[in-house]
């Protein structure tokens, strides 16, 4: 590990030992009163019109609050017998009403999968099974696309072939966006068959792009720019930086904006066979202050949220466990937060949901 990683190395291996032990309430830095979260059952109201939803592949906030989830209508026979498809795309308001809905299934990318809302107030979507990446105005007019929907950065254009990790015009199975709101760059997680994060100017033309495949040797030394295998999430912080979803990595890897590696914030599971299917690090959120003091970290294998000193990488708390009852989760997979800290949780793999978690007092 190199030198200036060596602090978040005690603090990785402090937050390993309190996950394997079910530990989530360390002591918190000194003078700091850290948040404690409850779920609202009463978020969101119940869907129009007989609407289910399958899996939710995302969800995102506008500067009103108004949030955004992603469905990718992948209901049971059952299901579609007794109710209807949602849309793909649903919006909310702060109080759980639906007030718009729109997205065509066969225009959207395929398995829906991260969105992001930009300063304008524009929707950005990427998918899991698809090469293109979407931006729609606030109502759902498709705005640019950059890639061809199907075709894949691959060797023979398909899903199934060998991963080139190089175009600049096309993705292969992107997972998450983020717009820088000074410049309007796109960043792209671009991280189910490749192993990058692309970035590419408001007009959709390459500029840049950083990432590969790593060894697990490499990963568990901490060496930047190498992902274990899903490069599952990028966001940009209010300290110009980019933070990076390692998911199988147990870290999230910081970045400057031209890709050269800062820190890591390792997120352990105490588990000697890791890398899992699941990880440890697929989402990342920043509390709505200008400092953003708390990164919250989506963690499926553990099935539940961290909150982190972003500062620092120091594990604060956790809140939610595996399970099907209000508060759990099942297979927490995105999240979101809004203007005044509230955090909004999507799940995926049989969860199909969203749960508001809401800032009960102080721990």
């Amino acid at each position: 590990m190199k030198s200036k990683t060596s602090s978040l190395v005690i603090a990785g291996t402090f937050a390993g030992v309190a996950i394997a032990f079910g530990i989530v309430c360390p002591p918190p830095l000194q003078g700091q009163v850290d948040p404690k979260y409850e779920v609202d059952p009463s978020w969101p109201q119940p869907l129009p019109d007989g609407w289910v939803t399958g899996w939710i592949g995302g969800v995102c906030i506008d500067a009103h609050d108004h949030v955004f989830v992603l469905n990718r209508r992948n209901l049971t026979e059952n299901e579609l017998a007794a109710a209807h498809q949602a849309p793909p795309v649903i919006e909310f308001d702060p109080e759980g009403n639906v007030v718009n809905s729109w997205g065509d299934p066969d225009v959207v990318p395929k398995k829906l999968h991260g969105c992001t809302v930009d300063r304008e107030n524009n929707v950005w979507l990427a998918g899991s099974e698809d090469g293109i990446v979407q931006k729609y105005a606030h109502d759902g007019k498709l705005l640019l696309q950059i890639g061809t929907s199907g075709v894949f950065d691959t060797s023979d254009g398909t899903i199934t072939g060998r991963a080139l990790n190089s175009s600049h015009t096309q993705f292969n199975q992107p997972a998450g966006i983020a717009v820088d709101p000074a410049s309007g760059e796109v960043y792209v997680a671009d991280g189910y068959g490749n192993d990058r994060v692309a970035v590419f100017d408001r007009n959709g033309k390459f500029l840049r792009q950083w990432g590969r495949q790593g060894t697990k040797s490499e990963a568990d030394a901490g060496e930047g720019g190498v992902f274990m295998q899903v490069v599952h999430c990028v966001e940009i912080g209010n300290d110009g930086l980019v933070y990076v979803c390692d998911r199988q990595g147990d870290r999230v890897q910081v970045f400057d904006k031209m890709g050269n590696f800062q820190k890591n914030i390792w997120i352990r599971t105490g588990n000697p066979h890791m890398p899992d299917r699941f990880g440890t690090v697929l989402w990342v959120g920043f509390s709505p202050d200008q400092a953003q003091r708390y990164m919250y970290v989506a963690n499926e294998h553990n099935d539940h949220i961290n909150i982190i000193d972003r500062a620092s990488g120091q594990l604060l708390s956790s809140f939610g466990r595996a399970g099907h009852q209000v508060g759990d989760f099942t297979h927490c997979h995105t999240l979101a937060v809004d203007s005044k800290g509230n955090i909004y949780v999507a799940e995926v793999n049989w969860g199909n949901r969203v749960q508001k978690f809401k800032i009960a007092g102080s721990q």
